[in-house]
């Protein structure tokens, strides 16, 4: 699914484009990609699981612009790409009225205002849509994240108590959270 490019005012006053990504960016996603999975261990995703190719990582890109059913948002920032969100609709007749929701950032420009604004563009997509509930989860000890949710609407609804095994090797809960949009 494509997204409508515009530039976003953040909260320091910079701005930024918020635009689809292209199969073209394909390296640059990489770079992106292997530079916030190593910044942050609150992602699914670490520097120990395997580097997508060149041309894995175009595919992707690809597939989630011809899905109806995904929505990914690039932010560029700095003639680079400072951030990614994406939104998934589920396709069933029962489930259709909800969506998931996922984020990421390069550590450099948290605090800017980013992650609140592709929120709001996500869920004035959902709503678009016509779907009624959305969905994410966070890693126990994302305080930031879990505050940017927070911020948005989000209620924990649940969790899963041995969620995931951290680098170091702890065991940390996956906390899910929903937003009402009805």
């Amino acid at each position: 699914m494509l997204y409508d490019a515009k530039t976003v005012t953040l909260k320091d006053g910079s701005t930024a484009l918020f635009c689809s990504p292209a199969p073209e960016d394909a390296a640059d996603f990489l770079d992106f990609f292997n530079t916030v999975r190593a910044e942050t261990d609150y992602l699914l995703s670490s520097p120990m699981d395997p580097e997508p190719t060149l041309d894995e990582e175009r595919a992707w890109i690809e597939n989630s612009l011809s899905s109806p059913d995904q929505l990914m948002i690039v932010c560029q920032m700095d003639g680079r790409i400072a951030g990614n969100c994406q939104i998934a609709f589920k396709p069933q007749a029962k489930n259709r009225h909800r969506a998931s929701l996922a984020i990421a950032l390069r550590r450099e420009y948290w605090g800017r205002g980013i992650g609140t604004a592709m929120f709001r563009e996500l869920i004035a997509a959902a709503k678009e849509r016509g779907v009624t509930q959305l969905e994410l989860d966070y890693i126990e000890g994302n305080d930031r994240g879990r505050a940017l949710y927070e911020k948005m609407g989000f209620r924990p609804w649940g969790e899963l108590p041995c969620g995931v095994r951290q680098s170091d090797g702890s065991i940390r809960r996956l906390i899910y959270m929903y937003l009402p949009l009805d």
